[in-house]
């Protein structure tokens, strides 16, 4: 689906939709509990449904009613289990060692980019304790029993792998330590992780480089509001920033999400109704440097965003795509090995966005096509629906103009 976008001015009030990656992690947690509990605020799209549909293979029953999922957890593990991921990167990572938790012999497949994106942690680690990989590549077929003990991850390549075994090793007998050999990047959506299990009765302890799980522990039932997710608000955060007037709701001042970065950001970049520059170390937020990337082409002086190689292996190569996004309208973004420098130009001007199948994408060009000098033509534009299927509507609500132009 190919959308074309007229600038418009966008202003009125915007529901940020459920954070997508505690909504994840809530409704694995009440899977693994042994009872019934109440996810509220739940905002579906093509990732949550991949979790869903991986947690029913694994035995757990899910009813939805609209934003409500009442979920029952797993009962009676199945032997075994045929795991459709979608492009969803965190249902992988986070269902193949709850899979082997389980002792579940399980298939995950997946499309898009997903194939690509590596799991040679899991390969390597959850191999030396029980886990039988029958396949090396997508899909993957796992078997045997995994058990407790010693697991190095590099922190540098994904927390997700992290998550994953936050999740599996305290339902396993023995005790286990998650050993970091390098600084772990994205800490935040560990930090997300470790604050929902407490809220499901798994206590988890962190020490400088590691984290200590008891074996044993057992999920309890616990219902659950799911708060907006600070990654989609970032879109409308920078839309301000570009002269729109919008209301985000939804938000948590709480939240330990670390894209809630991106107000701090937005508000230390603009003043009196410009925009400056700004250095962005992305360790911890890779989500936020498609936006990012917008927000700098409109300074006044050259931006930079480093410390993000690993956006090379998302949905996209998201350092080349965020900056064929902007060259495309007229901006000049250099890549260098680890981030983007981002130049200021006179004007952005009107232009055709590949999308690259990337949601976030999708997204950053129909903010920026709100403030260029023209109409901006966004291919692939329906990969949104990945993770905000009601963005162009909301975008639309809003006063953008977007129409469109291709179905296929």
């Amino acid at each position: 689906m190919d959308i074309r976008i007229t600038p418009s001015h966008l202003s009125g009030t915007v529901e940020i939709p459920a954070s997508k990656s505690c909504t994840h992690r809530a409704l694995i947690c009440a899977a693994l509990a042994q009872g019934k509990s109440v996810i509220t605020g739940v905002s579906m799209s093509k990732d949550i449904e991949a979790t869903i549909g991986a947690m029913t293979a694994l035995g757990a029953d899910f009813i939805i009613d609209g934003s409500t999922v009442t979920v029952t957890g797993i009962s009676s593990v199945p032997e075994t289990a045929d795991i459709d991921c979608n492009e969803s990167g965190s249902t992988l990572r986070f269902i193949i060692p709850v899979a082997a938790a389980l002792g579940t012999e399980a298939i995950f497949r997946g499309r898009g980019r997903l194939p690509q994106r590596p799991i040679d942690i899991f390969k390597r680690e959850l191999s030396r304790n029980g886990t039988v990989f029958h396949s090396q590549e997508m899909p993957y077929i796992i078997g045997g029993n995994l058990k407790g003990g010693r697991y190095e991850i590099e922190g540098n390549v994904s927390s997700q792998f992290v998550t994953g075994l936050i999740f599996a090793l305290p339902l396993l007998d023995e005790d286990s330590e998650i050993v970091l050999t390098s600084r772990l990047e994205s800490r935040p959506y560990v930090d997300i992780t470790i604050d929902i299990l407490r809220r499901f009765g798994i206590s988890i302890t962190e020490t400088e480089n590691s984290f200590l799980i008891k074996g044993g522990q057992k999920y309890t039932p616990h219902d659950e509001k799911i708060e907006g997710d600070f990654s989609q608000a970032a879109f409308f955060c920078v839309a301000n920033a570009l002269g729109a007037d919008i209301t985000l709701e939804n938000l948590s001042e709480n939240s330990v999400q670390g894209d809630r970065i991106i107000t701090e950001i937005v508000n230390e970049v603009c003043s009196d109704g410009k925009i400056g520059s700004f250095k962005a170390d992305c360790s911890d937020i890779p989500d936020l440097v498609p936006i990012l990337t917008v927000l700098g082409a409109f300074g006044s002086e050259d931006s930079v965003i480093y410390n993000a190689e690993r956006l090379k292996i998302k949905e996209s190569d998201r350092l080349e795509t965020s900056a064929a996004l902007i060259n495309s309208l007229g901006g000049n973004v250099e890549i260098t090995d680890d981030g983007l420098i981002i130049h200021p130009v006179s004007a952005m001007h009107g232009g055709t966005v590949e999308s690259f199948g990337d949601h976030r994408i999708v997204m950053a060009a129909a903010v920026a096509a709100s403030a260029v000098d023209g109409e901006v033509l966004i291919r692939g534009a329906e990969a949104a629906e990945k993770s905000y299927p009601e963005f162009f509507k909301d975008y639309i609500k809003l006063g953008g103009k977007a129409d469109v132009v291709n179905m296929e």
